[in-house]
């Protein structure tokens, strides 16, 4: 099936348990998305989110938030303020790790963007330590069953679409620690094959260690369609699936979330009006699994799913 049919099939059979959009503290007239996944940090849960003013594009900051309710988060006053996209965060021997992208300016005009990583023991005070290859975002680490570090990559371009179908590939290697994780190792990072069709792209977004000693991924898959106007849209869907790191086999690829899965709201841009940034997700007491993402460009919603690596092993 092509991606769109895939799609069509999954909101036939979802089963969405509940949903909510987060609420935001402290940074009024600004819009807060494409967050980190939620983590503990000193007893309490954090995340970070992307700060942007909403006609506004790529002049955007990562702030700290501290959850200080039912899906209502607050600004941490006086945490650093990063000038980043989209982060996302690993636990690495200890240390926090902090990504996101950076984009540069030459004479007031866009030129590119590179992925930043910080790193640090202490929350409020992380050091920047190494920048991924030009142009490539949603590079993404996960600690391994060996003490090893996974990394994955996913190079975009036109060139790479006429040589695989896809506008995207998933890079997977493997590094002995931080030290390791530059632009050089990144870029060669051999792909995976098998996971987008024809047009279609995406990358990872979490990555998780499972005590079976595979990787379960939580990501996002995209492919173009038009509106009942026939204005283009880009569709971004939330997605999962299985990696073994031995074999290098990818498996069980399953769309897990969309834009109608949650609750409805408004847009950056009319062709995102069918967009979701998957975070990751956060498993609850019951065994299901909170899945977070950005919507739409503008806003951060929650869905409570099943657990979306069922068969494959637990989240260590």
């Amino acid at each position: 099936m092509t991606l769109k049919e895939q799609r069509i099939a999954f909101e036939a059979a979802k089963q969405i348990y509940d949903r909510a959009t987060l609420t935001f503290h402290g940074v009024e007239g600004f819009d807060v998305y494409n967050v980190s996944v939620p983590f503990v940090r000193d007893g309490k849960r954090y995340l970070f989110g992307r700060v942007e003013r909403r006609e506004e594009w790529a002049r955007s900051w990562v702030r700290l938030f501290e959850e200080t309710g039912a899906d209502e988060w607050t600004v941490v006053e006086g945490s650093m303020i990063y000038t980043l996209e989209d982060p996302y965060i690993s636990e690495i021997d200890g240390e926090l790790v902090l990504g996101g992208t950076h984009v540069q300016y030459q004479s007031g005009k866009y030129s590119t963007f590179f992925g930043y990583f910080f790193r640090g023991t202490d929350l409020h005070d992380l050091y920047y330590f190494t920048t991924g290859p030009n142009k490539m975002k949603d590079i993404r680490l996960v600690p391994l069953a060996d003490g090893r570090i996974g990394v994955f990559s996913r190079p975009r371009s036109a060139e790479m679409r006429s040589v695989y179908g896809s506008e995207s590939m998933i890079g997977f290697t493997v590094i002995d620690s931080l030290d390791e994780l530059t632009a050089d190792s990144i870029e060669r990072a051999p792909y995976i094959h098998g996971i987008f069709g024809e047009g279609d792209w995406g990358g990872v977004n979490q990555a998780y260690l499972l005590d079976s000693g595979k990787i379960g991924i939580i990501g996002h898959i995209c492919y173009r369609d038009q509106d009942v106007s026939e204005v283009e849209q880009r569709v971004y869907l939330n997605m999962a699936f299985v990696f073994d790191p031995v074999t290098r086999e990818s498996m069980d690829l399953r769309l897990i979330g969309s834009r109608p899965c949650y609750p409805p709201g408004p847009t950056k841009k009319p062709y995102l009006l069918d967009c979701v940034f998957a975070s990751g997700i956060v498993m609850r007491p019951d065994g299901k699994a909170d899945l977070y993402s950005g919507l739409g460009d503008c806003q951060t919603g929650r869905i409570t799913i099943d657990y979306p690596f069922e068969g494959h092993g637990r989240l260590v």
